[in-house]
């Protein structure tokens, strides 16, 4: 294999929005980057697996990122893509520097933009170049069993994703354990060939976005761990609060691809009841964010959700974003919580750019 460069670029994304949850991502313009050199002119590399890793951005210095590529999420991911083409490790003397913008465990992607980069990894590292955008994503959902960030992230836009039922057979493949490359970490590598993911796991659709929209995303300063944030969920809901969310979801799509927006059609289906009232218990202020910023309240916003999980918070609006913003992280002050915003807009799926020869 000659040397090679190459970076990805995968878009952080937003998912629920409002009523859509589990079903609707958002890829936004904050983007984790895979800066990637492959110096194949060494017959052997004394790095682990023949790639090194150096990472900067969020979580740096908190112990949190693992530089070791059989414990990083992104270089397992990868791996277990290699390996399902029959390659045990990177190419010899594969360096990944990672750029990682995006806050952890803050309800913007940041682990579903991990898997989608490194699905992109092992393609590229691989010259896997068979595999399309859709066997991909059934690779990425191997992996993240909740299409709609990692839908979002791959292929861009304003998404609603689906799952396929797995059949018992497919149910059933533990033959061969995925440990050894995926989550958790310390599997044993077996040297066995894991087993392809089944073609067509998941489906996706992209909707409409008017341009006037915009998503300013107001930041807290504390994690809530995507576990804990579904642990609070009940097994069964009201038949009433779900038919609540169905009719609101069939509203969204086409609302928030409506020019010139809508504000009061917006703030209405961006209304749930299925995850937002429940997470109010891990997210102080929440309910008073939820409830009193309004379009008539606040001129220029069209609504306010949680991001994913959360503490995110994201407003849409198409004006006055840096009102709107402080009028949220004055909410949250009087929680003692500290915020930071970032305006962002809707992204383009994860590319792969190499330079110009």
């Amino acid at each position: 294999m000659a040397s090679d460069s190459f970076t990805i670029k995968t878009p952080c994304s937003s998912a629920n929005i409002g009523p859509g949850f589990d079903v609707i991502g958002l890829a936004l313009s904050m983007y984790l980057e895979l800066q990637v050199t492959i110096h194949a002119s060494k017959a052997t590399s004394d790095q682990p697996l023949n790639c090194r890793i150096t990472y900067e951005g969020e979580g740096e210095n908190s112990g949190d990122i693992s530089l070791d590529p059989a414990v990083n999420l992104i270089t397992r991911v990868a791996l277990y893509v290699l390996r399902c083409h029959d390659q045990r490790s990177f190419p010899v003397e594969t360096h990944v520097h990672i750029k990682n913008p995006i806050p952890l465990g803050r309800g913007l992607g940041s682990s579903g933009a991990a898997v989608v980069a490194g699905v992109l990894l092992g393609k590229e590292c691989g010259r896997l170049d068979h595999l399309t955008p859709e066997r991909l994503f059934d690779f990425c959902l191997m992996i993240e069993r909740h299409p709609d960030n990692v839908g979002a992230a791959l292929f861009g836009g304003f998404v609603g994703t689906y799952l396929k039922p797995l059949t018992p057979e497919d149910v059933a493949r533990t033959e061969i354990p995925l440990s050894e490359v995926l989550p958790p970490a310390g599997g044993v590598d077996t040297g066995m060939k894991p087993p392809n993911p089944p073609h067509g796991i998941g489906h996706h659709i992209k909707f409409p976005w008017a341009p006037e929209i915009k998503a300013v995303a107001i930041i807290p300063e504390f994690e809530v761990p995507t576990a804990k944030a579904r642990a609070v969920l009940p097994s069964h809901y009201p038949r009433p609060d779900v038919t609540f969310n169905l009719q609101r979801i069939t509203l969204l799509p086409a609302a928030l691809g409506q020019s010139p927006p809508d504000p009061e059609l917006i703030y209405l289906a961006m209304q749930d009841k299925l995850h937002q009232p429940y997470r109010q218990t891990l997210i102080p202020g929440l309910t008073e964010i939820v409830e009193s910023m309004t379009p008539v309240t606040q001129p220029g916003l069209l609504g306010v959700c949680l991001s994913g999980a959360g503490p995110t918070i994201l407003a849409l609006a198409t004006s006055n974003f840096d009102e709107i913003a402080n009028n949220i992280i004055a909410r949250f002050k009087k929680q003692h919580i500290v915020c930071n915003w970032k305006l962002l807009e809707p992204a383009e799926g994860t590319q792969v750019i190499r330079a110009q020869q």
